[in-house]
């Protein structure tokens, strides 16, 4: 199976890092592309990046009255990913903060649940939902708490929603370390110290880019008898 020029992919966080990557690499395997992302200045410039036919609306997924005006106007359509997520956070248990933690939750998981709920009206039954998860979920550490447990959280919501839609397809993809903006709030040589470390943790030598990871989404609308799996796209950190 492939993307014909009739299939409607909508990317939910599709103006930026891996969702916009998705968004461009849907649109060269000849889908239509919809892009969803709270600010409608991040949705101009994602699609002044996309071809023509691509299309893109501002969406709040942590209002259920946006997300619900945004599939109305969407309509039909065949693949939805979900690639939202705020700023990654660090933190040990002692530095455990409750309300923290929630809003990093919020986003990553609750509201792709919730995304996924109002998106069933119009999302064709033999279609795709891509979730986003991380490597971080198959192997913790210091500081990586809050990382690895919503990570495996998204995981499991996934595979129960591959039975319960079924046959609605459903899959996550699991990425290590990528280099986007979601590293923007550290120092530019704070980043660079980060990427080269944690290529070194990898099996191929370097951190993946957005387009890497992109691929494995695109390949899981397409492949029409995959469900309920987990793309790990670390390049064999988890392996290290």
């Amino acid at each position: 199976m492939s993307l014909s020029p009739s299939t409607r992919v909508v990317v939910i966080g599709g103006t930026s890092g891996i969702g916009l990557a998705v968004a461009q690499a849907a649109a060269k395997a000849g889908a239509q592309v919809i892009v969803g992302s709270r600010s409608e200045q991040s949705v101009k410039r994602a699609l002044s990046l996309l071809p023509g036919h691509a299309g893109g609306l501002p969406v709040d997924v942590t209002s259920a009255v946006s997300l619900e005006s945004f599939f109305a106007q969407v309509g039909a359509f065949d693949h939805l990913v979900y690639t939202a997520g705020d700023a990654l956070v660090r933190g040990v248990i002692t530095d455990y903060d409750p309300q923290q933690a929630h809003d990093f939750f919020d986003i990553r998981l609750f509201r792709a649940l919730d995304t996924v709920r109002r998106a069933l009206a119009t999302l064709h039954g033999s279609g795709s939902v891509t979730l986003t998860s991380g490597a971080a979920a198959f192997h913790g550490g210091t500081g990586r708490l809050l990382g690895s447990t919503v990570s495996a959280a998204v995981i499991a919501a996934a595979r129960s929603l591959a039975a319960e839609l079924a046959p609605l397809r459903v899959n996550v993809v699991a990425p290590g370390v990528v280099r986007t903006p979601l590293w923007s709030n550290m120092p530019e040589q704070a980043q660079k110290l980060l990427f080269d470390r944690a290529g070194g943790d990898t099996l191929l030598g370097r951190v993946a880019d957005p387009e890497d990871v992109a691929k494995v989404y695109v390949s899981l609308m397409e492949q029409d008898y995959v469900t309920g799996n987990v793309a790990v796209v670390d390049g064999g950190s988890i392996l290290k």
